[in-house]
């Protein structure tokens, strides 16, 4: 099993009361899968993308990705896995608006050991493979929604991660433009990574090839 969540809980501590975002949510998946991860808002989501992509540590449970158990990793440790294996792309794309689309693509390499010419030319070739290369010298205000979107999975991809999460990546977008970005996310599946999107869109959802529902926090049983 290339991705397994065991027993994940999640739990914070919200002006003084506790907030239960996960309970005990297990599952599976295989290398290359096109998951979709189903819920309204509040459903727990995003905590469980953030737990995955190691944003989060869970209060109980462990994750393992490829063998590598999170838990067990220290702070600078888990930095390192996100900076290399994991790409993330949210519902707003997040752009740096004093920076072109050339210049935000640029920012996951700049700490990366490589030389200068290597990483203009992965930035170049993934802004191609978005079909945003044509606005590599624009700011992100020059751009429309769904070209700051495409931007934002360029960036997304430009370190070559093995597993890509997408937080409601359609979100803020028209259905055309939303259809692109979904077409830009299998396109990726397709070439070898995981690819993990949610979503509370059927629409979205339909273009996944096995799907888990959340709900309180809880993953529904299969049908």
């Amino acid at each position: 099993m290339y991705l397994e969540a065991v027993d994940i809980s999640k739990s914070f501590d919200r002006d003084g009361e506790t907030v239960t975002a996960l309970v005990e949510v297990s599952f599976g998946i295989e290398a290359g899968e096109l998951l979709g991860l189903q819920g309204a808002s509040g459903a727990g989501k995003s905590t469980l993308l953030n737990i995955i992509g190691g944003l989060e540590r869970p209060t109980s449970g462990y994750v393992t990705l490829a063998g590598l158990r999170l838990n067990d990793l220290s702070d600078n440790e888990l930095a390192r896995y996100r900076r290399n294996t994991v790409g993330f792309v949210f519902q707003s794309a997040h752009l740096l608006p004093s920076l072109t689309v050339f210049e935000n693509v640029m920012l996951p390499l700049i700490p990366v050991q490589m030389p200068e010419a290597e990483k203009e030319a992965r930035v170049q070739e993934v802004l191609e493979t978005a079909n945003i290369g044509h606005r590599a010298s624009h700011l992100p205000g020059e751009l429309s929604g769904g070209e700051q979107q495409r931007a934002a999975v360029a960036r997304a991809v430009v370190n070559d991660p093995d597993i890509l999460l997408a937080d409601e990546p359609t979100g803020e977008l028209d259905r055309d433009n939303a259809d692109n970005i979904l077409e830009l996310l299998v396109g990726l599946n397709q070439q070898g990574r995981t690819v993990i999107i949610a979503s509370h869109d059927d629409r979205t959802l339909a273009l996944t090839r096995s799907r888990l529902v959340l709900g309180a926090g809880r993953l529904a049983p299969h049908e």
